[in-house]
């Protein structure tokens, strides 16, 4: 797995645990990344709050003895701390222990009560069943809670609570992020989200997870880093920008054409929306740059230039049909809105699509329990089971988008603000990765890039309305801007 310098990868609480082992077999002491760790913990307390009565909640694990080495360092810059133990500390832990010669309390609801910040450190991600209701007592009871790893009780791997998982204000996580620590509700759950460098060597996390990751690949979180945004060439044309079509609805003309404009936003030398002659006078009042077509499908395909179509948005009865003639044609097709919908209960029918975009809602229709059921509440999980069903991209809309590819890598999504929860911004999405793969984009690559480039749309076009009051129509205009954001992020700057 290659190193990139943004820490993009993302690794599971057992993909966590190897690259410790691996750290120690390559000389690292685990006595020196837990020094290193409660180090980093008392730094980020001490630089967000005012010196104040502090309970260390410790487990008996290695949560625990972060959890010990972070109160020593509280209590040497004068913080009145105490240690409330879970169980007697074993292995390294004791030795991070022995180091503590402040006060002991009990491991009880009313001494958590009492703290004005509790430090979570009783066991972390690497949790496999719910939490003991009485742990789970203690921690509801904390006014104020920072958790080491995660919040215990939250599933590192899913971002889901196991049974129960407090509430912090802070989490101080080490290496490298895990899913959970994006995924909802863990990401709402760990509050402010730090990553620490605790001296881990790199070469354990490749030694750690080659062949033993996700099938195929492993995860990240979604950064310009991951996806080169096309670039142009000096001799290029209008066809060798790409060449997008967009199938346009009778009735619900909106659609289309909020995708056709994000397409060319980001960067589609030419697009086509094809239309019933009925609906053509809408479609060529709208934007004039659009080329608007009224012929046979049959006609249109016979253009060997037409590689890349968007079908769905807006489409209604018809898109079914038109999924199936396209896929026969061999076109690289994104299916989204009611492409999705005509595969209800079907998903063999969707085989042969580069790209799909369903919503949670969508997702269930169109894969049913044998993947949402199977799954749960993971969505890693369950994103890339359809991936690998369907051969396609599944791009996983929701504020922690997840993008699967058919060969197990997967990206996790996280600049999204909650305002795109609006009517038409996946009409805007599907577009952009159209253009995007028009413009000769991977699959897995485009669809990272088109949600990465959508959410940052959406944050500059909020900060230009003031923060409130954004509607579809709005992003595409914030494209550009995006994607200059996304080359100088990628470039390091």
């Amino acid at each position: 797995m290659s190193f990139l310098p943004p820490r993009l990868e993302l690794l599971t609480p057992e993909e966590a645990g190897r690259t410790d082992r691996a750290a120690v077999a390559l000389g690292t002491p685990v006595r020196l990344l837990m020094e290193n760790a409660g180090r980093a913990v008392a730094r980020a307390v001490a630089a967000r709050f005012a010196p104040c009565r502090v309970v260390v909640l410790a487990g008996p694990g290695n949560n625990g003895g972060d959890g010990y080495v972070a109160a020593c360092h509280l209590a040497r810059a004068g913080w009145p701390v105490t240690v409330a133990p879970l169980a007697p500390p074993r292995g390294v832990a004791a030795e991070a222990a022995a180091d503590w010669t402040g006060p002991l309390l009990p491991f009880t609801p009313e001494v958590a009560a009492r703290a004005d910040l509790v430090l979570d450190a009783v066991f972390g991600a690497g949790l496999t069943r719910p939490l003991d209701p009485t742990v789970a007592a203690v921690l509801r009871a904390a006014r104020r809670l920072v958790a080491i790893d995660t919040p215990s009780g939250l599933d590192g791997a899913t971002g889901q609570p196991r049974g129960f998982a407090p509430q912090a204000v802070l989490t101080v996580t080490f290496f490298r992020l895990k899913p959970g620590h994006l995924l909802y509700p863990g990401r709402a759950l760990c509050g402010e989200t730090v990553l620490a460098e605790i001296g881990m060597p790199p070469e354990a996390m490749d030694r750690a997870t080659t062949g033993a990751v996700a099938p195929g690949g492993g995860t990240w979180r979604n950064h310009p880093a991951l996806w080169p945004l096309p670039t142009l060439a000096a001799e290029g044309h209008k066809y060798s920008r790409g060449h997008l079509t967009v199938l346009g609805g009778d009735t619900m003309t909106g659609a289309a054409r909020l995708a056709a404009l994000a397409a060319r936003r980001g960067g589609a030398g030419m697009l086509t929306i094809t239309c019933a002659p009925e609906a053509a006078a809408t479609y060529r009042a709208a934007e004039p740059g659009n080329i608007v077509r009224t012929d046979p499908l049959a006609t249109l395909l016979a253009d060997a230039r037409r590689k890349v179509w968007v079908c769905g948005p807006g489409l209604g009865a018809a898109a079914g049909a038109a999924l199936a003639t396209l896929l026969a044609a061999g076109r690289t097709v994104l299916a989204d809105a009611d492409a999705l919908t005509a595969c209800a209960g079907a998903p063999e029918r969707l085989r042969g699509a580069a790209v799909l975009t369903p919503h949670a809602g969508e997702f269930a229709r169109v894969f049913g329990a044998e993947f949402c059921g199977a799954a749960g509440a993971d969505r890693l999980k369950a994103a890339r089971a359809a991936a690998a069903a369907t051969g396609a991209v599944v791009l996983l809309k929701g504020p922690d988008t997840v993008i699967a590819a058919p060969d197990g890598r997967a990206a996790i999504n996280d600049n999204a603000p909650p305002a795109l929860a609006t009517a038409g911004a996946g009409d805007v999405l599907a577009g952009l990765i159209g253009g995007l793969l028009a413009q000769g984009m991977a699959p897995w690559e485009a669809a990272c890039a088109g949600a990465w480039l959508h959410g940052c749309a959406a944050e500059l076009a909020l900060a230009a309305l003031g923060g409130a009051g954004l509607i579809a129509e709005d992003l595409p205009e914030r494209i550009p801007a995006a994607l200059a954001e996304a080359r100088r992020l990628a470039a390091g700057r």
